[in-house]
């Protein structure tokens, strides 16, 4: 099914070059069904390349998708127009009034500082408590990951000796798990990040649960029981190449970085990398928007936080 995005938005001549079905605002307008309603709070730098990326994921749903782009307001962009921002991001205080069947918070490069250094951390806060009784579910990636968990459940981040930057094996350990419905037991996934949470911080806290963990890259997917909360350590949404760019450009500013691990083949960066993890990433969005967003929402968004909305399971 497809993607409602805005018609100018730089991403749909990407995906729809991808054969992927993107849907115009015009043509949504005249189809006689309630989309789902999906928010996407990009923090990454490179938002234009954040924003094609996740809505690649987006695309395989069972359902309309009208996304929709957020920004913060206290932090000032300048890997991105001026023009592009005010084109097609909004910020909080035009969307705080109203309600969302689902959010997906990204990533971001400032995980060395503690979360209340972040300039924007005060703004984010505010929206992460928002959600609560705005947003139906919350799909949290790498720092957005750390940070959800941290402000939700008080679950602290520790500093790693040096990046964990590859694609790395991951095991499934709830099967069980809606949300990894159809994942091989094994399956690979990258990571680029200089933090890490602790599985045993998570599996002490009555309120998580741990879905998939890598022997080498700690954990990858965690949940709140309730399923209102998501978080996901890695970046399910990165392109092939995108593990070689910031190699590349960490290489330029003259920092001693190490290959990513099991990336390049036979670890030669003059080959092209392959991705290893497209089809895992694709479920693992399907998933989440099928089970805990379009078979559980509201029909009726006034109701998402309200009893009418309760436990999922």
């Amino acid at each position: 099914m497809p993607i409602k995005i805005p018609d100018a938005l730089p991403a749909t001549d990407v995906l729809e070059g991808e054969n992927i079905f993107v849907m115009t605002e015009f043509r949504a307008m005249h189809q006689d069904i309630r989309p789902l309603k999906v928010l996407l709070l990009n923090l990454m730098p490179t938002k234009i390349v954040t924003e094609t990326q996740i809505m690649r994921k987006l695309s395989n749903t069972p359902l309309q998708i009208e996304v929709s782009l957020l920004q913060t307001a206290s932090h000032e962009s300048k890997n991105v127009s001026e023009q592009h921002l005010e084109t097609f991001y909004t910020t909080f205080d035009e969307i705080k009034d109203q309600h969302f069947d689902g959010m997906i918070i990204t990533g971001a490069p400032v995980e060395l500082l503690d979360f209340e250094d972040v300039d924007y951390w005060d703004e984010l806060a505010e929206i992460m408590a928002w959600s609560a009784t705005n947003v139906h579910s919350t799909l949290h990636i790498c720092w957005g990951a750390q940070a959800g968990i941290y402000y939700h459940y008080g679950i602290p981040k520790y500093e790693l000796p040096e990046k964990l930057f590859g694609v790395f094996e991951h095991e499934v350990v709830k099967p069980s798990s809606p949300l990894v419905r159809g994942f091989n037991d094994f399956f690979r996934a990258p990571h680029s990040r200089y933090t890490e949470v602790h599985a045993s911080d998570i599996e002490a806290h009555p309120d998580l649960e741990l879905i998939a963990v890598s022997e080498e890259a700690g954990v990858y997917i965690a949940k709140s029981t309730d399923s209102r909360h998501f978080f996901v350590f890695g970046h399910p949404e990165y392109d092939a190449g995108t593990l070689m760019v910031e190699y590349e450009r960490d290489i330029a500013k003259g920092l001693d970085m190490p290959l990513p691990c099991h990336y390049f083949p036979n670890d030669d960066p003059a080959q092209a990398p392959r991705a290893t993890w497209r089809a895992h990433a694709q479920l693992l969005y399907t998933n989440w928007l099928n089970y805990y967003v379009y078979q559980t929402t509201p029909y009726d968004l006034a109701k998402v936080g309200t009893e009418e909305d309760g436990n999922r399971g």
